[in-house]
């Protein structure tokens, strides 16, 4: 590696060494051209050297430990057959700087994480503490609230959870929503008949399934009712037993939708409402049913709340940076 020194920040320097035992495996860990170490180096201020196994890590303490604990967390995710991309080295440097749950100690990234979420085509582990968190109340509150911006996991992980459980016999079916607000296109106007027109609404879900199903599973539950992907407006008069219900996009309900929703809730069934309330598409964005259902019904027992920030954005990096620009000062209004 040719790479020059990143400058470190001010304060007792430190030069750190880990010996891995499995260096066959630090290609993938290193990354195409090293791009793994330069993103460490470049977000932590520290300089990465590496000889056959041994790798040396300079620069301010503090960074060179969080360098040290990335990079064995990223090796551990590797042996355990994890696939390490750049989305997974941002979560992980983030994580490092993050408090457990009970606030007292760093969380050790180097750990195998506490909940995982596993289906058939992928295994899922929490990429930030939040994440960290929503898993938990997915594994044990009846109706959890997601809310956050994009790119926060909140509709995929919440699609890994209740495949889960569908496969695991836990629930009897999928039930998968979103309210079909237009933002700028009026339904009417698309080619089709309703199941054209809705389906774009509702091509996040499906695209989530994928990533989580072979696809001749998904189209075969589809087709037994096992799973169902439908607008809102087709939950009316429903009682929903045996089944893991999902809302995306819910700031698009109005307060009457969502109580709606939340009422069609059965026997042996779990919840989940996701959606970002500075996203708002109603023609009256005081009036989100998302924002109402939050008020009245936060810390009432069995119901969770889990909010997610710019900072858990675990898309490209720059997706975070982006939201935290809108969110800053002169933010547009929500």
């Amino acid at each position: 590696m040719s790479r020059k020194p990143v400058p470190a920040q001010a304060g007792d320097r430190a030069r750190l060494e880990i010996l891995f035992d499995r260096p066959q495996l630090l290609g993938r860990l290193f990354g195409e051209y090293d791009q793994n170490l330069v993103a460490i180096e470049n977000r932590l201020g520290v300089y990465v050297s590496a000889r056959g196994n041994r790798i040396q890590i300079e620069g301010e303490a503090e960074a060179a430990g969080r360098a040290r604990e990335v990079l064995t967390g990223l090796y551990h995710r590797i042996v355990r057959g994890e696939n390490v991309d750049a989305g997974m080295v941002d979560a992980v440097i983030q994580m490092s700087a993050e408090p457990t749950l009970d606030g007292i100690i760093r969380a050790d990234v180097s750990e195998a994480p506490a909940i995982m979420i596993r289906t058939r085509k992928k295994t899922i582990v929490p990429r930030s503490a939040t994440q960290t968190r929503y898993m938990h109340a997915l594994d044990s509150a009846d109706v959890i609230f997601a809310l956050g911006p994009a790119g926060t996991g909140k509709t995929y992980v919440a699609v890994a959870q209740a495949v889960q459980m569908l496969i695991q016999g836990q629930v009897q079916r999928l039930i998968l929503s979103r309210p079909a607000v237009e933002a700028g296109e009026r339904l009417g106007f698309l080619p089709g008949d309703m199941k054209e027109k809705v389906d774009p609404y509702l091509r996040p879900l499906y695209d989530a399934l994928y990533d989580m199903l072979p696809a001749e599973q998904v189209e075969r539950r589809i087709a037994s009712g096992e799973i169902e992907i439908a607008p809102i407006a087709f939950m009316r008069g429903r009682t929903l037993s045996d089944a893991f219900i999902i809302l995306d996009e819910a700031q698009n309900t109005t307060p009457a939708q969502m109580k709606m929703f939340l009422t069609r809730f059965g026997q042996n069934s779990r919840m989940v409402v996701c959606g970002d309330p500075r996203q708002i598409d109603l023609p009256d964005i005081g009036k989100s049913g998302l924002a109402d259902a939050v008020a009245r019904l936060e810390g009432v027992d069995g119901i969770a709340v889990t909010r997610f920030t710019a900072t858990d954005v675990v898309r490209h990096p720059i997706v975070g940076r982006i939201v935290e620009a809108y969110e800053g000062e002169g933010a547009l209004p929500a």
